[in-house]
């Protein structure tokens, strides 16, 4: 074993594609190199939209044309070959001493691979994953089960105390261990990024909304919410598809009101001159964009969907969440936080999210092995 101040760290992934899950593993890596560790990316496909420091090696385990690779007709043949590949790559770098696995994919192939001492971390909800794949017909309500299936038996890290709570309590899978462990923030780069000059900011006020355009995060219920509001001002839309939000906007008749400039690699600038952030969604892990919100003293109002915005927006906070799917309460809310311009900056979550205070509860998954 190495000494404490040196740990070998390999973070899994199914890539480093414009993901919230893909960004938290990317900001755990940072801090593990900051505190003199070394941290390995393993990334299953080669789709990369974050910029990684050239510091922390990143490995790609197959060829971008290689699909599939969690089929029931690959899967053997996937799990020999990242079983074998992260054996040569030990080999070369040294015995990791910690592997992190994230998303489905990716955990379905790594707890097959019998490597130790191995975590998934749980980035969503799973009966809300289950219920959405189940509206998409039996055989993704199939693949997604099954995957999730991967997790029974293992040691798993949860993001929020919510999504801790729901893998205690499953029917479906009986977990090893479960661990709560915040998302990392490094709230000092985060507030650094956010002075960074933006030539294609709005001049005038506007409200922002950050996240994939997935039916998730439901743009429909903001868009309605939209045409609902009292307040006049042009809502911001940095996502990745923009063809398909734009086509959506159109649908609404939004097109004179909403703003999409697509996927950011920096969105802090966006944040931080923005009213308010708003998050629709039905369900989160976390709710990143409201945390980096309210570190840059931007209003944030949410939806109270499972889980991480009740634990973001605590106390004071929470008079602006809002149900679920209910586009006249989210407007009258959105308004309200509009006219009154919250002060967030003293929320008490940002204390338990800073970066170093998440490497440590890594690091301390080592002790419990």
């Amino acid at each position: 074993m190495q000494q404490n101040s040196n740990k070998r760290i390999a973070i899994v992934i199914d890539s480093l594609a414009g993901g919230g899950a893909e960004k938290v593993m990317l900001t755990l890596a940072k801090g593990l190199l900051a505190q003199g560790h070394q941290p390995h990316i393993i990334v299953l496909q080669p789709a990369v939209e974050h910029e990684v420091p050239v510091e922390i090696p990143l490995h790609f385990c197959f060829d971008a044309h290689e699909r599939n690779l969690d089929s029931f007709w690959r899967l053997g043949t996937s799990v020999a070959r990242l079983r074998q590949y992260l054996e040569t790559l030990q080999q070369h770098v040294g015995r990791f001493d910690l592997f992190l696995s994230n998303l489905h994919q990716t955990n379905l192939l790594m707890t097959r691979t019998g490597v130790a001492p191995l975590y998934c971390v749980v980035h969503n909800s799973l009966d809300e994953e289950l219920k959405r794949q189940r509206k998409l017909g039996p055989l993704a309500w199939l693949d997604m089960r099954r995957a999730q299936q991967a997790l029974n038996g293992q040691h798993l890290v949860a993001v929020s105390e919510g999504v801790a709570d729901e893998l205690r309590h499953s029917r479906r899978i009986k977990p090893a261990s479960v661990t709560t462990i915040y998302n990392p923030f490094s709230l000092a780069e985060i507030r650094q990024q956010a002075d960074v000059s933006v030539a294609d900011l709005p001049a005038g006020d506007y409200i922002i909304h950050v996240g994939r355009f997935a039916r998730q995060k439901r743009h429909d219920v903001l868009f309605a919410a939209l045409k609902k509001m009292r307040h006049d001002i042009p809502l911001v839309l940095l996502c990745s598809n923009r063809r398909k939000a734009l086509k959506a906007i159109r649908k609404m008749g939004l097109e004179q009101r909403v703003i999409v400039p697509g996927f950011q690699q920096n969105p802090f600038p966006w944040i931080k001159h923005a009213r308010l952030l708003v998050l629709s969604s039905d369900y989160e892990g976390f709710g990143n964009v409201l945390l980096e919100a309210i570190a840059l003293g931007t209003p944030a109002v949410s939806t109270c969907c499972p889980h991480g915005p009740s634990e973001i927006l605590s106390g004071p906070l929470s008079k602006w969440l809002v149900p679920r799917r209910d586009p006249a309460a989210l407007a009258a809310v959105i308004d309200q936080a509009l006219d009154e311009s919250p002060d967030v900056l003293s929320a008490a979550i940002l204390n338990q999210v800073a970066l170093d205070t998440i490497v440590e509860r890594y690091l301390s998954l080592l002790a419990k092995d």
